[in-house]
């Protein structure tokens, strides 16, 4: 992935999270439905993992990662790609 001509590295997790949401603009996922669908297996435990991703991916694509513009949150509910977004990273 790229950033402003900076080549970004993500892990295969990362990328497959990202994906699942650009792929998906303004479409919300919970934490269980990112679980199911990037790790491919249901989840018995704690969905810290994915909210723990989603911090990471926000630390390497956001200017600024505690006002997030790509990867938001929805409370209560989980996470979306922003809809209102013209172009994409």
């Amino acid at each position: 992935m790229v950033r402003e001509n900076n080549e970004i590295e993500l892990t295969y997790t990362e990328f497959e999270i990202l994906l699942l949401l650009a792929q998906n603009i303004g479409k919300v996922f919970s934490k269980e439905q990112i679980y199911d669908r990037v790790w491919k297996e249901p989840y018995f435990g704690d969905y810290n993992i994915v909210m723990s991703h989603i911090r990471n991916l926000r630390e390497k694509i956001e200017d600024n990662p505690s006002k997030p513009i790509y990867i938001q949150t929805i409370w209560g509910v989980g996470y979306r790609f922003n809809k209102n977004l013209s172009s994409g990273l």
